[in-house]
């Protein structure tokens, strides 16, 4: 039995970055003698153990062979005699097909040290082509490598092209395309996991909503970029500048969608996009099986987010409305949200990224005096039920128009 530390702490060790998760591949050993020695079993496709003690994960080396569609699509054979070359054959990237034994010893015998020097994401062998999910994790490592300078290969990025147009992706669940864009777009560069996808015809296949919104051309008096797609990448290049959550990248990612359906007779104005970007970002979050937290803050994003931009000149009545569209009252941190990510979307534009934002404030200090409203003097006076209601929507409102007379003023 032998061991060794394989893929990603390799990698990050040989890169100099922190390492989160190690894993392990145990060559020349059966389950039992696994078992034997305090492995617990996990999964149900392929011998993957944990370690007694650290809880890491163990899998005996393996081969495997493509059966089916998708990332499930796969008979995986498993023997003492599958060799650690073998194992570390099958794996997506020269870079991640580098393993280390206890004593330090580097194997690689798919040059992914000299891939690692060239900056280079590479395909380790044309069985690449046969798993489809790999398109998202080569997306994915060239978002978070990019600020090393980290490319993907022509070569690899021509299988993965081939990949998107066969059907492949369509194969994918829901679950696993999700997991994956949630992992990426919390990279440093999220812009360059959506650059990618499109590179490769795989963000046509898989968010053809997004995809749409290149080559759609914007006012250039409120969009120097002019195109909506490097829009919507500068946004994104702003979220991660600002160490957004995952709720506003991708409220930010869709907040547009509308942009994609106007007639072209009429651009580059987009009158009402926000309303008929509604029924596509509800697609999109349907397809995905998009978390509800997510999902609801797009979709708000999407149909308010120009009100945000001209929040110093709504009248005191649209402004209630607009914060009470949020339930301000019981969920705070969502109008906040909001807020975040219409900033993101102000800053993510050409030459504008440090103009300042004044909307911010306004609005969270809107949002804070009509918390502030005390229901309890209507209790007092005996109101209650609908007139209540209305009582304290007039307070809410009188509050709101002292403070936008009072900023106004000033």
């Amino acid at each position: 039995m032998q061991i060794f530390k394989v893929g990603g702490a390799v990698r990050d060790q040989l890169l100099g970055r922190t390492v989160v998760d190690v894993d392990w591949v145990v060559v020349g050993a059966t389950p039992e003698q696994m078992r034997a020695q305090g492995f617990r079993p996990v999964g149900d496709d392929f011998p993957v153990f944990l370690h007694p003690t650290s809880g890491e994960e163990y899998a005996l080396a393996r081969t495997e062979r493509k059966s089916g569609h998708g990332y499930g699509g796969f008979v995986f054979h498993t023997s003492p005699d599958v060799s650690l070359e073998e194992d570390l054959l099958r794996r997506d990237l020269t870079v991640n097909a580098m393993a280390q034994a206890d004593d330090g010893t580097l194997f690689d015998p798919y040059g992914g040290q000299a891939d690692l020097a060239a900056r280079v994401l590479r395909h380790v062998s044309p069985a690449f082509a046969e798993d489809p999910l790999r398109v998202l994790r080569v997306a994915r490592f060239a978002a978070r490598y990019a600020y090393l300078g980290f490319s993907v290969a022509s070569e690899t990025l021509a299988l993965m092209r081939t990949l998107a147009e066969s059907g492949e992706l369509a194969h994918l669940t829901a679950e696993r395309v999700w997991q994956e864009f949630a992992r990426a777009l919390m990279e440093d560069n999220p812009e360059i996991f959506i650059q990618v996808l499109r590179d490769c015809g795989a963000l046509k296949a898989l968010l053809p909503e997004v995809d749409a919104l290149f080559g759609v051309p914007q006012p250039a008096e409120h969009h120097p970029e002019i195109d909506t797609g490097v829009h919507i990448l500068s946004v994104l290049q702003q979220c991660a500048r600002f160490k957004q959550s995952l709720n506003i990248r991708w409220a930010c990612l869709l907040h547009d969608l509308g942009k994609g359906t106007t007639d072209p007779a009429e651009w580059p104005r987009h009158i009402a996009h926000e309303t008929r970007g509604l029924a596509l970002i509800k697609k999109v979050n349907k397809r995905l099986k998009t978390p509800n937290d997510c999902a609801e803050l797009a979709l708000l994003v999407g149909e308010y987010h120009t009100h945000a931009h001209r929040a110093l000149e709504l009248r005191p009545e649209t402004l209630l409305k607009l914060l009470m569209s949020f339930d301000i009252m019981r969920r705070p941190q969502r109008f906040d949200d909001f807020v975040s990510a219409s900033e993101m979307d102000s800053r993510g534009r050409l030459g504008l990224e440090d103009r300042l934002y004044p909307q911010a404030d306004y609005l969270r200090q809107a949002a804070a005096v009509v918390r502030a409203v005390n229901v309890k003097p209507l209790l007092e006076q005996g109101l209650q039920g609908a007139e209540l209601g209305l009582a304290l929507n007039a307070q809410r409102l009188l509050a709101l128009q002292r403070y936008v007379a009072a900023a106004r003023a000033i």
